[in-house]
């Protein structure tokens, strides 16, 4: 809406304009003034129904218990004591622990710690509790905030969808008002996080006066792989525990008390092609073990979404000059030298933190080739992944919790959160920081360890 100082400025200068107007009788004076005031009251109305800005206020990132850890001893250990895995299966599953960035103080839910693991709809639902409610505590804490504050509610999983919802586990145990509007959010791969905002936002621009939570979570116990094929054998050793709560509000009081403020989102997705579909798919074994592939062409499909996404974003956020060297070399290569490079327009121009998907370094590194990131860049990233590997859908918000710890992010800085899930889906958030983050968050996850990092 237009401020008061801005509706009394069209109001003293359209009585100046009748003043000095009426003076002057010819039919074209009457006209412009018309069209002065049909003008003043078209930009205050079109204004006045612009949405509220939607603030980002807090979130919080869940730290498992210690004893949840599982070193790779005790993985591969463990692995060896399973019957349903061979000695090749436990041989690739050391492999891949080696390579794949993960540290040895990663965390696996209770339930996957026995032998054989337990992968019951109960254990699910008990993993799903174990996550969610000391977030949303924490959240609360935070924020401070009655459960009853909360209008509306976003729970995203991919890989278990109970019935009861997760979302209504959560509306039953915090006894939240009858009228909150509630979603659950599953099969939307490691981008529901993203996602889950970007709907917060939408939902936030339509209803005024709102606050909204998204919990963000992938319970293992469900996704557990008990055979042989190796795509598939992959999910066990690099998904990890993890959740995130995160605050958001277009309320007028919040601008004065939110971290960061949502400026741009972006959805785009690749589903209609074959290869970026079945990129990374949920199927049975040969045997009927049902299972997550990962097939050879992620990367290609990832390389082919990022592509045509941050094409997109580009001409909605960078300056005109990066457009235009942009298509300048494009029109080169096209038309004069075949040979020449595209110029990769820099996003660094307009944004000074990046928070990228950290399923894995080949993945970081793909994506940080693409954008044309170093590698101070993509450090929260690689960190994340070896702190507490890949968290699915929360990934974002503990490298998020890393920069913040490392007082990096300043008033004015802009975080670009680049979201990639199965299908293959692309989400991007963009927000703004409001405020210098310098609190020392003692219930961060990162509070005990953030000075042992990077590490090179």
């Amino acid at each position: 809406m237009l401020s008061k100082p801005t509706s009394f400025a069209f109001i003293i200068v359209a009585f100046g304009a009748l003043f000095i107007l009426q003076q002057w009788r010819h039919p074209i004076f009457h006209f412009l003034l018309l069209s002065y005031f049909f003008f003043a009251i078209k930009t205050y109305f079109l204004k006045s129904k612009q949405p509220r800005p939607v603030y980002l206020v807090d979130f919080a990132c869940y730290k498992p218990p210690s004893k949840c850890k599982v070193p790779f001893s005790s993985f591969i250990h463990h692995a060896s004591m399973i019957e349903a895995f061979d000695t090749e299966s436990v041989e690739f599953m050391a492999k891949t622990l080696v390579s794949s960035g993960l540290s040895q103080e990663t965390y696996l839910p209770p339930a996957l710690h026995c032998i054989p693991p337990k992968t019951h709809h109960r254990e699910s639902i008990n993993e799903a509790q174990m996550v969610l409610f000391p977030v949303m505590d924490e959240l609360l804490s935070k924020t401070k905030l009655s459960p009853h504050d909360i209008d509306i509610l976003i729970v995203n999983c991919s890989g278990f969808c109970p019935s009861p919802s997760l979302s209504s586990i959560i509306i039953n145990k915090y006894s939240m008002k009858s009228d909150i509007k509630s979603y659950n959010l599953s099969g939307m791969g490691c981008s529901a996080g993203t996602i889950g905002v970007d709907l917060a936002q939408n939902l936030l621009k339509t209803h005024e006066n709102k606050t909204a939570i998204v919990l963000s979570t992938e319970i293992l116990s469900t996704g557990w792989y008990s055979g042989h094929e190796k795509p598939k054998l992959i999910l066990n050793c690099v998904f990890r525990m993890g959740g995130a709560g995160i605050l958001l509000s277009n309320k007028k009081q919040a601008e004065n008390t939110s971290k960061y403020k949502l400026i741009h989102s972006l959805r785009t997705q690749r589903a209609y092609d074959d290869t970026a579909y079945y990129a990374v798919y949920r199927e049975e074994d040969s045997r009927g073990i049902l299972g997550v592939t990962f097939n050879k062409d992620l990367l290609q499909a990832v390389s082919e979404t990022l592509r045509s996404h941050i094409t997109l974003l580009g001409s909605q956020i960078l300056p005109f000059t990066e457009q235009f060297f942009h298509v300048i070399s494009i029109l080169r290569k096209k038309l004069i030298d075949k040979s020449a490079e595209i110029y990769t327009p820099s996003f660094k121009t307009v944004v000074q933190h990046f928070c990228l998907p950290s399923s894995g370094k080949p993945l970081i590194r793909e994506v940080a080739k693409g954008l044309n990131l170093n590698g101070r860049n993509i450090e929260p990233a690689l960190m994340t992944l070896h702190r507490f590997g890949n968290q699915s859908s929360s990934s974002w918000w503990y490298e998020l919790g890393y920069m913040e710890g490392k007082w990096r992010v300043k008033k004015g800085d802009k975080i670009w959160v680049l979201g990639l899930g199965t299908g293959i889906k692309c989400c991007s958030l963009v927000l703004e920081c409001l405020r210098p983050i310098v609190e020392d968050d003692k219930k961060s996850p990162w509070s005990c360890c953030i000075q042992q990092y990077p590490i090179q």
